[in-house]
């Protein structure tokens, strides 16, 4: 990917041409970011109930597209794929040869000048961190943005996760919105821009593979497929095989809003008969806006411990060696590397491989975790920064909850893929080791290595780190400070900013009891973090 520098994509032409707003009534820019639909649109049903003209606009921000943007070339391919696919639902829903508009540079310049020329603007609201929120702000100061509310989150109030699941339920039942296109003109920005433009200005050549679609088109037939399959949905996500075909497959299109989330809750809902494949996909759900409500309550989350006594926790033990052989695959643990290197092909993890390596990178490997959640924010097709970088702190332990789960990566073999089928397939220098040393690589006797042509240490490495040893010493860190951490969240100011589904007073419960001299829980080895929901259970989200 390059700068982009090409002059040919500057915003808007300059002086008379940029379009001006109806004389003889309102024109309002719908201007998209993360919603690439028209169905259940809070901003253009808006804009079409008041407007007789809509401008539908995407800009394309150079801030994502530069080496900064934690963007990979297949996500940016993804996004294109779901523009071209926006632009033919409006021209499709018009029965007109007007669709989407594009611009390039600065959006809030962009939508400056739209808004001198007397367009009225309109975005839907959506949770950000620091730099979209500090756009969004300048955005409302000087093109007089008006963004509209409609995805389920409690804004408003220091107290959001009062009655948080009774609020979220009634959206997610409440009907979805539709635009009437009746009496609304389509008006364009006159510049001949365009996705595919974009991508040659970039050099945007993605190298992943079996990456979906992009585009609303694709995700309602992936919402339909995985209807048709649900039955089997419970026994599918955990073991990665098995996952890929057996997992919804939906994320990255509620990512970029192809679909949204309550349209595919309704969907669901309504076209399955199991309940209990229906009730742990649906609260999977839930746990989407109840990531989405943590990041609108504080856009620290991409980049500040939330939990200052955790701030700079591994920080001092940053070792290049150790992040470079995690993000490349060559731990010496067979599962961790498997997973590491089908993200880097693929763009994908089921959501247990995802967990196991973070918590192998912080806990085992004792990094600091920033850089292992941008390089999983650069390689996830479907990455939310929402979700991705909460996630990431709570698998971590950086909120300072008094449980916390560690995945032993030889246990995850042995319970998920004991034939070694997936391992061989991203670690084929382990093609002929035999299954019962899979686990444990550099257990394998001599002759069993010479017999199948795997030494240790040259073709496959030696763990980077000795688990048991590693482990216990994240635990004696991590258990000095634990008391203190757990304290801060007496803190109304971090209670808020945690956002635990509990609220505030589920945050200053856990500061009575945990933030104290006595040694606290210690969790054995888990499975499944504490955060992942077994079944539908609203009052967790109260």
């Amino acid at each position: 990917m390059n700068d982009g520098g090409d002059r040919s994509l500057d915003a808007l032409p300059s002086g008379s041409r940029v379009p001006s707003a109806p004389s003889d009534g309102r024109g309002v820019v719908v201007w998209h970011r993360d919603e690439l639909r028209t169905a259940d649109h809070p901003a253009l049903t808006a804009a079409a109930r008041s407007a007789d003209t809509v401008l539908p606009l995407f800009v394309f921000d150079p801030a994502f597209y530069d080496e900064t943007g934690l963007a990979c070339d297949a996500r940016l391919r993804f996004l294109h794929e779901s523009l071209a696919d926006l632009d033919e639902q409006y021209r499709h829903a018009t029965d007109s040869e007007t669709g989407l508009s594009f611009a390039h540079g600065d959006p809030v310049a962009v939508l400056a000048r739209l808004r001198d020329a007397g367009w009225d603007v309109f975005a839907a609201r959506s949770p950000t961190g620091r730099y979209g929120r500090t756009r969004d702000e300048r955005a409302r100061d000087r093109a007089d943005v008006v963004f509209v509310s409609g995805d389920g989150l409690v804004r408003g109030s220091d107290r959001t996760r009062e009655e948080w699941a009774d609020r979220v339920t009634a959206w997610f039942t409440d009907d979805t919105l539709t635009w009437d296109t009746e009496g609304v003109t389509l008006a364009r920005v006159p510049v001949e821009l365009s996705p595919a433009a974009i991508e040659d200005a970039y050099d945007i050549a993605p190298e992943k593979r079996r990456v979906p679609t992009g585009g609303r088109e694709a995700g309602v037939e992936a919402l339909r497929a995985f209807t048709d399959r649900i039955e089997s949905y419970p026994e599918s996500i955990s073991a990665p095989l098995a996952a890929r075909e057996g997992a919804s497959g939906l994320s990255p299109y509620l990512r970029f809003g192809c679909l949204s989330v309550r349209e595919v809750y309704q969907h669901v809902t309504a076209n399955t008969t199991t309940d209990r494949a229906r009730e742990m996909f649906t609260s999977r759900l839930y746990w989407n806006r109840h990531y989405k409500q943590k990041l609108e309550d504080w856009p620290g989350w991409l980049d500040t411990a939330a939990n200052p006594v955790l701030a700079g926790f591994n920080a001092d033990r940053y070792d290049p060696e150790y992040v470079t052989a995690w993000k490349e695959g060559r731990t010496g643990y067979p599962m961790v590397d498997a997973a590491m290197r089908c993200l880097r092909e693929t763009g994908w993890l089921n959501f247990r491989m995802r967990a196991m390596c973070v918590s192998v990178y912080f806990h085992i490997l004792q990094q600091p975790w920033k850089p292992g959640a941008d390089w999983y924010h650069h390689h996830l097709i479907d990455s939310d920064p929402a979700i991705n970088y909460t996630q990431w702190q709570a698998q971590c332990g950086l909120v300072g909850k008094p449980t916390l789960r560690l995945y032993n990566p030889r246990k995850q073999v042995r319970d998920h893929d004991p034939d070694g089928e997936w391992i061989r397939r991203w670690v084929p220098e382990l093609t002929d080791l035999p299954d019962e040393h899979l686990p444990r690589p550099e257990h394998t006797p001599v002759h069993v290595q010479e017999s199948c042509g795997v030494e240790l240490g040259e073709t496959y490495p030696y763990p980077i780190a000795e688990y048991e040893s590693a482990k216990e010493t994240f635990w004696r860190r991590y258990n000095a400070v634990k008391p203190e951490a757990a304290a801060r969240l007496g803190d109304e100011e971090i209670a808020r900013r945690v956002s635990l589904s509990g609220g505030i007073p589920g945050a200053k419960r856990i500061a009575d009891e945990h933030g104290t001299d006595a040694e606290g829980s210690r969790d054995r080895d888990g499975d499944t973090p504490r955060d992942s929901p077994r079944q539908t259970d609203l009052t967790r989200f109260g």
